[in-house]
């Protein structure tokens, strides 16, 4: 299988750099994963796609204002973090900039000496371990100096930085945010719970590597980056419910969709219980708990557009793709929607 198999060709101007006023106002691109039949919707028509005894899977970890700001304590230079992801207690993973000035030893210095920060060490892939010392509460002294991450590919400045968070969002951790959750609201929440389906939530940190490129020409040659999820005993029951009921398991995200398939057991039920994945989801791949799909719509060659293969196949997804870029649909991360499902 080769990367090249999953390339379409995106004009930029269809790259949305703004998020709706209206999260639920955003167009939705409605497919039958098993025939190909599309229909165009408005996000809010989502409720007549869910029915009694579905659940509905969201994520619900929160953005963390994971960029930073500071200059090196011994000569000035300037530097800039991203935090990846939490290795204990106050070391944390990240990817510096520019990495040649923070070789290990190195102290850094943001917001006037308010946080500082030493580099422990160089990972294989070239991301530094760093400790980090402060006084106080560090989320607090990162929410008065960090900055939300937003993806290489928006180049407008977020006004309203709650806009990169989806409503239920909780579980301080991710990198970015899992985008299909935005254009959800807390009434589109309530009207599918009113109709008699379940939400479940799930937390899975997600980290930079949602936007790295895959840089090899066979598929199966690339590896993917590990990210921490959480599934409650109490969330894995009603998946596990709804889906020996007869209920469609539809997931929100890839996110939640990875958090489901890594946790999945041999006879097809849930686990609870947490830990890093790497799972990487590509055409041939036997979905274990997932049936449906709500997604935005994704980089050529990604990753999360073979994923989004692996459930509808290549030749439908590529098919959508087409025919969103005809209709003129935003895409990414502040982008419109797909929904991948069974529509008899």
């Amino acid at each position: 299988m080769n990367v090249k198999d999953f390339y379409f060709d995106l004009p930029p101007e269809l790259i949305a750099q703004d998020p709706l006023e209206d999260r639920s106002a955003s167009r939705l691109l409605v497919m039958d994963k098993r025939t190909g039949e599309i229909r165009h919707r408005v996000f809010r028509d989502i409720v007549a796609y869910i029915r009694p005894g579905d659940c509905l899977v969201i994520n619900d970890t929160k953005v963390i204002p994971a960029r930073l700001f500071g200059v090196r304590a011994d000569t000035g230079t300037k530097v800039e973090i991203l935090l990846l992801k939490r290795r204990e207690g106050d070391v944390w993973e990240t990817l510096v900039k520019p990495g040649r000035k923070c070789r290990p030893g190195a102290e850094l210095v943001f917001g006037d000496g308010l946080l500082k920060a030493t580099v422990l060490e160089v990972a294989e892939d070239g991301n530094r371990l760093i400790r980090f010392c402060y006084e106080g509460i560090f989320e607090e002294v990162l929410d008065r100096l960090g900055q939300m991450p937003l993806p290489p590919y928006i180049t407008h400045e977020l006004k309203d930085k709650n806009r990169y968070q989806t409503v239920y969002a909780k579980n301080d951790g991710s990198a970015a945010a899992p985008t299909a959750g935005l254009h959800f609201t807390e009434e589109l929440l309530n009207q599918i719970r009113a109709q008699g389906a379940e939400i479940a939530h799930v937390t899975l940190h997600v980290g930079l590597g949602t936007f790295r490129p895959v840089k090899v020409e066979n598929v199966l040659d690339h590896h993917m980056h590990s990210e921490f999820y959480i599934i409650e005993e109490e969330e894995a029951a009603k998946i596990n419910r709804a889906k020996a009921a007869g209920g469609r398991i539809i997931c929100v995200g890839t996110t939640s969709c990875r958090t489901l398939e890594s946790a999945a057991a041999p006879d097809g039920t849930l686990k609870p219980g947490s830990g890093f994945t790497d799972i990487f989801i590509y055409p041939g791949y036997s979905f274990k708990i997932l049936d449906s799909l709500i997604t935005n719509f994704h980089l050529p060659e990604s990753t999360l557009v073979m994923l989004v293969s692996a459930l509808a196949g290549r030749e439908h997804v590529l098919h959508a793709y087409e025919e969103a870029i005809r209709e003129r649909y935003r895409f990414f991360s502040f982008g419109d929607a797909c929904l991948f499902t069974d529509l008899t």
